[in-house]
């Protein structure tokens, strides 16, 4: 177990000792609660995190809860408050957790490369491998779980600077091509987008594969280089820092080496989101991002976060919320990345989160017992 996942305790609470719990109206995760249910009767168990909990703790509360929501936001609250115990994660040395958001864009393509649209979404190449205990070559760096397979064994897979510059052309692998590389770098951020195409289809990528290097974020690099100062530092700010420095994009881009692979699937309801790492559609302002190492999918968490109000019409952000995702920059217990939604709307909305927080895990009463 790393310091980040060991670092932590799971601390008893009363429903009342969280934040806006009386304010909050959960019934929404039904229809997620309902999709983890099924995906759990088909399909194989979600990974164990190292908190200890495990698909058999959850299916019991996915069981009770059945498939229609409470009539009334009383009623969804008092299942939770019977079904479950809440507990505040601990951190050690730190008060509170940390919460981001993060959006599906819209991003304008065409199926076919141009002067304009020339720059491609790819999916995953056959020569890209997954990488575990039983495979990995002891010169391989323990954080990559993705490699390329050569003659030679395994190795690292080329870089967004090497794939951008043609490392997978003339390969068949491109899905479509967008107008500008920053939306595609920022789609590879998000791990998924919708794509419009000028005949008016619509059509949606997901996370199929990463080339397996770290994610190194360019906000922080470009504080760091003294160009946005920290405070003023958003998604917004920084594509339009990189709107104004045409002839610095490579740079900046190229600092973050992780390079995402996608998967097609059809928009077949345009109110969901796309389907996330727990292999249930995403449930926007309800689902939460979280570290895959230490918790486990379909879990309910409480997320208060005091000063990210734009989300709730000034009141402090204080939701029941899903684990349904991950994501390379998500490290940690107490941090997670609220899914705000598609589209524009939802990318000012996501754009400008980064709020301290307080993480609580609703853990079904008997499996609570362990941790009391």
């Amino acid at each position: 177990m790393s310091e980040a996942s060991s670092n932590f305790r799971l601390v008893p609470v009363r429903f009342a000792d969280l934040p806006g719990w009386n304010l909050d109206d959960p019934r929404v995760l039904w229809v997620a609660m309902n999709d983890c249910r099924n995906h759990l009767q088909s399909a194989k168990p979600y990974k164990m995190g190292a908190a200890g909990l495990t698909s058999d703790d959850l299916i019991p509360l996915l069981d009770s809860a059945g498939t229609t929501a409470p009539p009334e936001e009383a009623e969804a609250r008092a299942f939770f408050e019977k079904e479950t115990k809440p507990f505040r994660i601990e951190l050690g040395g730190k008060e509170l957790g940390l919460v981001t958001a993060f959006y599906e864009p819209e991003v304008e393509v065409s199926d076919r490369p141009d002067s304009v649209y020339c720059h491609p979404f790819y999916r995953r190449p056959d020569d890209l491998v997954d990488v575990d205990a039983t495979n990995r070559p002891p010169d391989l760096d323990p954080s990559y779980v993705f490699a390329m397979q050569s003659g030679d064994g395994l190795r690292p897979y080329p870089d967004r600077r090497q794939i951008d510059e043609g490392w997978l052309e003339g390969r068949g692998l491109e899905i479509a091509w967008a107008r500008s590389r920053v939306d595609v770098f920022f789609a590879h951020v998000q791990g998924a987008a919708r794509l419009r195409f000028p005949d008016g289809r619509r059509r949606r990528i997901t996370y199929a594969a990463k080339a397996g290097h770290a994610f190194s974020g360019i906000g922080r690099l470009l504080i760091d280089l003294g160009e946005i100062p920290e405070a003023e530092i958003s998604m917004q700010s920084i594509r339009a820092w990189l709107a104004e420095h045409v002839e610095r994009v490579d740079e900046i881009l190229w600092h973050n080496r992780s390079y995402i692979f996608f998967r097609e699937a059809e928009v077949e309801d345009p109110a969901r989101g796309p389907i996330a790492a727990a292999k249930v559609p995403l449930l926007a302002g309800r689902s939460l991002a979280v570290d895959r190492q230490i918790h486990t999918f379909g879990f309910p968490f409480f997320i208060h976060a005091p000063g990210l109000t734009h989300m709730d019409g000034g009141r402090d952000f204080s939701r029941t919320m899903l684990a349904l995702d991950t994501g390379s920059a998500i490290v940690g217990p107490a941090r997670g990345d609220i899914f705000t939604g598609s589209g524009p709307e939802a990318g000012e909305l996501a754009g400008a989160v980064r709020c301290a927080a307080d993480f609580y895990i609703l853990i079904p009463k008997q499996a609570a017992e362990r941790f009391v």
